[in-house]
């Protein structure tokens, strides 16, 4: 064994018996390449990546690739999951020399941790080829190597930097017109999603596309929404079997899914088919939350409330061989034995034919057609169609389960959970099922419990009863943002309260005056050799753009001015920037709040909770909501409780209306 057996993080374990003389990142381990004077071989994955996999089976069970790591260099193996900070920096690092990047990511690195050659994935007669000849120029020429060490360190500290200009004012939110024009010509108006592969589901880009579709009233935008979020959960990339989604297709009908099961994308789907749900009371939307509620249940969620990882992509097949999609994928004599005298009705719900067909004879279930569509071609009522649709995958789930599962990545990562706990809390609000709330509750309480320290930092990760790493900017934006959600669903204080220190907190150690964004790593702890400003959204909202929307909202409700001041100084520098808005979405969400038809309601009185979440079950994106049961010393919600009467106050720009007294009356009032 290598000293990855120490480790408690699945992927890093996986390797803890590779030939290779492995480390962690950690003190030690930079330590003796500074003193044996070797260069570092980095390489970061995690452990639902398939092409880590397979160069763990190629090159790193290998004993001559295991020979030329083990002579020469310094190997640290990092989960990017757990050390997002060392994984943004060098895959910079990577996309600067390569122009791409990916996992795994192999990185080689001067002993003091500069980058010096790297790239994705390396076949092995490549990769000991390469690691040779870098041996070799550092032996005969290191000031070389140094040299261009030096200029690739030059472009690290430039490059995601937003340039801060103190000149002129916000413009109005009206100029997003032009953006999302811009936009829309990489719309894909067959499959939704955009006209490219492989097609990521990106949430927040839906969340804010249908924001702006219903205050800007476009229903092409809507239309565009939906076709996207119907084309989604029509299988393939949805697990029409057992819920949950796929990470992203490697085609552009959202069919044939890259298998791996994310914790974080399940969460943001959550909270996007709910608000979809609310403004359209789409069965379809509820169906979704239904079956991701039941694999998160019963796959990613441990006893005490948290939530894993991950499910891997890989799985055995019927010959044991370790196989993308085994777990997921059907034959069609398979479905034919299962299915018996309704086969060829399935196969027409679910394409087993040449549109559904994948590889080797083996299919992906994905629907094209609408419910309502399909039980008209099969004579059959809508009722009996759902029906039938039921039963037939409750037999292929019967049938699945014999099947070896995928590997699970059973680490909870903090900001991974905030993220579920937000989905859940927002399904809670546009379903009203108490099962829903529940599982926010218990998340909330574990993250309170367990991953935040008495002095007011968060941890990272925790694994078998153990918290550690200290937390990254990430964490304590999306604990806040799902504390705030978990609050508007509820009404319990607390959760507010703490969204609000966790907010002070961060401010303190990991906003850049100078910058005037926030640093990824907090001031306290170790420096990488590049500071890292996440600016950019991706798959997830960069954590600058979730902290900017904390901070509006937390100004808001708290009538605190630097919150304000804060985000909105963000908002601006981020604005000219903005070239691709697709990277942008969560912060045009922000600008969008600056809107003249955003308002503000407070929800006071003994039924409160009974009438918020009337409110909540409606689509009201434009509206930043709070409310009491009890006396309240919340700003925004000082003096308005009433114990013999519900009042709702409905402000705009700081200044609320008399307060109504009906919950249909201020409903109507909110509605665009």
């Amino acid at each position: 064994m290598n000293e990855l057996h120490f480790e408690t993080s699945p992927y890093l374990l996986q390797h803890a018996n590779n030939p290779i003389h492995w480390k962690a990142w950690n003190e030690h381990a930079l330590a003796k390449a500074k003193d044996e004077n070797k260069l570092i071989i980095l390489s970061v994955g995690y452990s639902a990546c398939h092409w880590c996999h397979v160069m763990e089976h190629e090159s790193f069970e290998d004993k001559e690739v295991a020979k030329v790591m083990n002579d020469h260099f310094v190997s640290i193996k990092v989960d990017r999951e757990e050390r997002p900070d060392v994984d943004a920096i060098y895959m910079k690092a990577v996309q600067i020399m390569t122009g791409q990047g990916g996992w795994p990511m192999n990185v080689v690195l001067l002993p003091d941790g500069r980058p010096v050659w790297g790239g994705t994935y390396f076949r092995k007669e490549n990769w000991i080829a390469s690691l040779e000849q870098l041996h070799q120029l550092y032996t005969n020429d290191p000031d070389r190597v140094t040299e261009y060490a030096g200029k690739l360190l030059e472009g690290l500290n430039v490059i995601g930097l937003v340039n801060v200009n103190d000149s002129g004012s916000l413009p109005e939110p009206n100029n997003i017109r032009p953006l999302v024009e811009k936009w829309s010509k990489s719309f894909d108006w067959d499959f939704g999603g955009y006209a490219r592969a492989p097609k990521f589901m990106m949430p927040n880009n839906y969340l804010f596309l249908q924001r702006y579709g219903y205050q800007a009233k476009s229903q092409d935008l809507l239309e565009f929404t939906d076709l996207t979020l119907t084309r989604m959960a029509y299988g393939g990339l949805f697990d029409t079997v057992d819920g949950g989604f796929s990470r992203y297709s490697v085609d552009i009908k959202w069919h044939v899914p890259h298998f791996e099961k994310m914790l974080y994308d399940n969460g943001q789907l959550m909270t996007l088919y709910a608000e979809a749900y609310k403004r359209t009371k789409n069965p379809l939307y509820k169906e979704v939350i239904e079956k991701t509620h039941h694999f998160i249940k019963k796959e990613l969620t441990d006893a005490n409330g948290a939530f894993y990882s991950a499910l891997d992509a890989d799985s055995p097949d019927i010959l044991g061989h370790k196989e993308e999609g085994a777990f997921y994928v059907w034959e069609k004599d398979e479905l034919k034995d299962i299915l018996r005298e309704d086969f060829d009705a399935f196969a027409k719900v679910f394409n087993i034919n040449e549109f559904g067909f994948w590889e080797n004879g083996k299919f992906v279930l994905i629907q094209i057609e609408s419910a309502e569509k399909l039980a008209q071609e099969l004579n059959l009522s809508i009722e009996e169609f759902r029906e039938k649709k039921k039963s037939w995958e409750q037999l292929l789930y019967s049938e699945r389960e014999k099947r070896v599962k995928p590997g699970l990545d059973d680490k909870t990562l903090t900001s991974w959970n905030a993220i579920m706990l937000k989905g859940y809390a927002d399904a809670y609000k546009a379903l009203g099922k108490e099962e829903y709330l529940d599982a926010a509750r218990k998340n909330a309480l574990f993250i309170a419990e367990h991953l935040w320290h008495a002095d007011g930092h968060l941890w990272r990760t925790y694994k078998e009863g153990k918290a550690k790493i200290k937390g990254f900017l990430e964490d304590y934006a999306h604990t806040a943002q799902a504390f705030i959600t978990y609050y508007e669903a509820t009404l319990d204080e607390k959760w507010l309260l703490y969204a609000k220190q966790i907010t002070d907190y961060t401010l303190e150690n990991f906003y850049d005056e100078q910058k005037q964004f926030f640093a990824y790593t907090s001031f306290k702890e170790e420096k990488l050799i590049a500071p890292h400003y996440e600016t950019e959204d991706n798959v997830i909202p960069a954590s600058n753009s979730v902290m900017a929307n904390v901070l509006y909202k937390l100004s808001l409700l708290f009538d605190n001015g630097y919150y304000e001041k804060v985000a909105l100084q963000m908002l601006y520098h981020i604005i000219p920037n903005m070239d691709y808005p697709s990277a942008f979405s969560n912060w045009l969400n922000l600008w969008m709040d600056l809107s003249a038809d955003n308002k503000e309601l407070a929800v006071c009185g003994s039924d409160a909770v009974q009438d918020i979440k009337n409110i909540n079950s409606e689509y009201l994106p434009h509206v930043i909501t709070a409310g009491c049961f009890a006396s309240s010393e919340i700003p925004f919600l000082k003096n308005r409780f009433d114990k013999e009467k519900s009042l709702f106050y409905i402000c705009k720009n700081k200044t609320c209306d008399l307060p109504q007294t009906s919950v249909n009356e201020t409903l109507n009032n909110l509605k665009l």
